[in-house]
Order: structure tokens, then C-alpha cells, then sequence
């Protein structure tokens, strides 16, 4: 089960989280939530998906996965596949990788058969809404623009934050909301939590940060601030 406050890193396909790299970005974030008693998942590149399952114990996420069962179907990322060797859940939607909202609720459906956690990424508000009344296990917002920007959603658009909360409130869904775009600080981790989000999404924030560790530990004392 997906445990909040949550710290959710993505390493996208950043070379600095390629092979070995992204091992050890995935240990350091297990050292840090070990240290603090926080919720931290990685969502390491697909291509070591499963050396990263292998060296940690705190919860490895998809990217990405297809509506495909394992089996004759190359070059497509099978859910049943990738939990077969650890993986807990994925990400569904990220901006960087959209699907038809009706592929959306099918992932969704597919992953919560498996026993697997989904975080469908949102736009904005309006697309919060639309997603929540899906019942996934969070909704992620992050506004494309300040997607690695350095400019944290919390601060430069809070209202997205206090909206989309409300959004998922207004349908009455079981579903959290967690926010991303932009977070490069524990401050904007703290702000985001003021702000009603129940956890963070962070990427190049980390990924490409001078040390990695170092802020991720940063961000994790804030994230056990909420706990």
C-alpha cells in the first residue's frame, strides 16, 4: 500500500540515474527514509526496473506500464511482467508520456486487479478532478510549465495545490493528493504540505542535484514534519 506523506522520486531517463547510477541513487534513498522513518518510492528507469528491486527494500515503482499481458507482446512494458520480479505500482499519465483518459481508467483497473498502487498524474486542476473520480491511490498535479524549472509549483502557483485538493474532496474520492513540478528545496516540500498535498513528486530536483543524497535527506525532514 502506498504510505503518505509520501517522497516519490523519478528518475525519468536521466543519464545521471543510468545502470549503476540509478542503483545507487535508489540505496541513498533507502538509506535516508531508513534514517527519518519516512515514506520514500523511487521510480527508477525501466531498463534497471529490476536491479534497483533487487538492492532495495523500499518500494520501486513503474514509469510507465501498457495495457499488455506478459507474454508475446515486444517492446511494450507488461504490469503483470514487472510485478512478477518486486515492482509495487506506477506512475499513469506523467505529462511527458499522456494517455486517453479512458486508457487512464483502464491502467488504473489493471494495476488495482494485480495489487498494484497507481499515482495518475494530472495537468491541473480540472484533470484532478477527472482522475480522482477514478479512485486511484494518489493524484499527482504538476503544471508542464514549471516541470523542471526549478520553480516550485508551492510557490509559484500554490492555488493549483489548494484547488486540486479541493477538487478531490468534491467528489468525494478515497483518493490523496500529491504534488510535483519545480521542487528543489525542503521548503518547497513544506510548503506543499501546508498547502494540503500529502506528498511531493520530485525529479531532476534530485536526480540531478550535486548530491543527491544530501537532498533527499533534506526533503525527507520535512516530510516527516507531517508525519
Amino acid at each position: 500500500m502506498l504510505k503518505f506523506p509520501v517522497l516519490i522520486v523519478n528518475m525519468k531517463n536521466y543519464l545521471e540515474a543510468s545502470g549503476e547510477k540509478g542503483v545507487a541513487m535508489a540505496k541513498a534513498a533507502e538509506r535516508v527514509a531508513k534514517e527519518f522513518g519516512v515514506n520514500i518510492v523511487v521510480a527508477p528507469p525501466t531498463p534497471i526496473l529490476y536491479s534497483v528491486v533487487s538492492s532495495v527494500s523500499i518500494p520501486v515503482y513503474a514509469q510507465h506500464v501498457d495495457i499488455v499481458k506478459a507474454g508475446s507482446t515486444t517492446g511494450f512494458i507488461s504490469p503483470e511482467y514487472v510485478k512478477s520480479f518486486g515492482v509495487c505500482g506506477s506512475l499513469i499519465n506523467h505529462s511527458e508520456h499522456q494517455l486517453p483518459v479512458k486508457r487512464v481508467k483502464q491502467t488504473i483497473t489493471i494495476l488495482k486487479d494485480l495489487g498494484m498502487a497507481t499515482i495518475v498524474c494530472a495537468v491541473d486542476p480540472r484533470k484532478t478532478k477527472v482522475f480522482a473520480k477514478m479512485e486511484p491511490d494518489a493524484v499527482a498535479v504538476e503544471p508542464p510549465e514549471l516541470i523542471g524549472s526549478g520553480i516550485a509549483v508551492s510557490k509559484a502557483r500554490p492555488e493549483v495545490i489548494t484547488d486540486s485538493v479541493s477538487a478531490v474532496k468534491s467528489v468525494g474520492s478515497k483518493s490523496r493528493l500529491i504534488c510535483g513540478a519545480g521542487i528543489v528545496s525542503g521548503e518547497d516540500v513544506r510548503r506543499a504540505l501546508e498547502l494540503g498535498a500529502e506528498g511531493v513528486l520530485v525529479a531532476s530536483g534530485i536526480v540531478k542535484a550535486f548530491d543527491p543524497e544530501e537532498k533527499i535527506r533534506e526533503m525527507a525532514r520535512e516530510i516527516k514534519r507531517f508525519l
